[in-house]
């Protein structure tokens, strides 16, 4: 049923640790950290929670951040895989537990040392155990080994297609550090970018650059899920789950899907908000703020055309008047995302978009009644709506 968890969980409690490039402890101590900052902020005592969800490479098993928190019996335990494709994917688990009554209290989290540790930004060139490997073996003899490499082609196919240019990309880039501006926990802070050092960085793979490529941080996010029912005796504002869903369409590959016909669209993406519109009964023009999956600039354009706020190729000409700024059509990442506040795989861009709806953000627009976070760009992904409590 399209409106089956329509209102049915809300997000209660957010926890961060710092954004680091190097945070001397261990991934473990990370989720944990965040987990209890969660749990804290909604007020909740550990012996409260009864359900984690986590990412399926988390290096930090439910179970150890259970008995390390003091969390204790749990009746849910899943996790999800596909990397940042994975962020709203938790989410979707903990409501569908809390609307089942599998779970009172669920936290999800994510906690990575992504700069002192194993770094996503190196890709596959190491040892590979995982099934992607036949897909990735098509094109690695070539020298596409790393996610910039690979949305590389996607982005030169995007750009020769409709136009866009790396100025548009830059807007994007730009923007975002500006957003980063505000807020005590980008690892961003105090270093802004000018459009003339935009583009005299050095090239990654072309056409994206170094500041179109996201942050590799050290750092934990957790959120706290429960009912709309309990969350209104808790310590924190809710921000109420209108819709979520997870999508992977026909043809999909870990980052690439390169032997579809088009690489320049996000058909799974575009799945995602059919989903969510359709179960939240609310359209593009109801979306007040938004945070998108930021791994690389050229990821916003394409998701502004799968979201629907703009027609396809017309992403370039939405965002030129300032449409992505706090007082632009549709304030993007004001936190600063992936590209400027750290990358978390995806979960900060959560917890950003319940503090949109609490009305508690760094930058926080005029209006953030409903609000769009989505999940990873070119793997299995999903999207949600976060609303303010009824």
């Amino acid at each position: 049923m399209a409106d089956s968890l329509k209102n049915k969980a809300s997000i209660v409690g957010i926890g961060t640790t710092p954004f680091t490039k190097n945070s001397g402890v261990s991934e473990l101590s990370l989720a944990c950290q965040a987990v209890r900052a969660a749990i804290d902020e909604a007020g909740l005592k550990p012996s409260d929670v009864d359900g984690l969800v986590t990412f399926l490479l988390d290096s930090s098993d439910e179970i150890e951040v259970a008995r390390s928190t003091g969390i204790g019996d749990l009746t849910f335990f899943s996790q999800v895989n596909y990397g940042g494709g994975a962020a709203v994917g938790l989410i979707h688990q903990a409501a569908m537990a809390i609307a089942t009554g599998s779970a009172k209290y669920v936290v999800v989290y994510r906690a990575m040392n992504g700069r002192s540790g194993h770094r996503m930004g190196q890709g596959v060139s190491g040892q590979v155990v995982t099934s992607d490997l036949i897909h990735w073996s098509w094109y690695t003899p070539f020298g596409l080994l790393t996610p910039a490499s690979w949305i590389a082609m996607s982005a030169q196919r995007y750009m020769h297609e409709y136009g866009a240019t790396r100025d548009h990309l830059a807007t994007v880039a730009l923007t975002q550090r500006d957003h980063a501006q505000a807020n005590p926990n980008a690892t961003t802070r105090g270093r802004t970018l000018s459009r003339e050092e935009y583009f005299s960085a050095r090239m990654v793979s072309r056409p994206l650059g170094l500041y179109d490529c996201c942050q590799e941080t050290d750092g934990g996010c957790a959120l706290v899920i429960t009912s709309p029912e309990r969350a209104r005796d808790l310590a924190s504002k809710p921000a109420q789950i209108r819709a979520v869903s997870q999508a992977s369409f026909e043809g999909q590959e870990q980052m690439t899907s390169f032997y579809r016909p088009d690489i320049a669209r996000l058909p799974e993406m575009e799945m995602a908000a059919r989903a969510v519109y359709t179960q939240a009964g609310l359209g593009p023009e109801d979306i007040d703020a938004a945070c998108l999956y930021d791994a690389f600039t050229i990821e916003v354009l394409m998701q502004l055309e799968s979201f629907g706020f703009c027609g396809v190729g017309e992403a370039k000409d939405f965002i030129v008047d300032g449409a992505l700024t706090l007082g632009g059509r549709l304030p993007n990442n004001t936190h600063g995302g992936l590209l400027s506040e750290g990358y978390i795989h995806g979960l900060n861009n959560i917890a950003e978009g319940v503090r949109l709806v609490r009305g508690t953000s760094c930058n926080q627009p005029e209006r953030a009644d409903h609000v769009l976070v989505s999940s990873g760009v070119g793997v299995p992904t999903g999207a949600m709506i976060l609303g303010c409590a009824e």
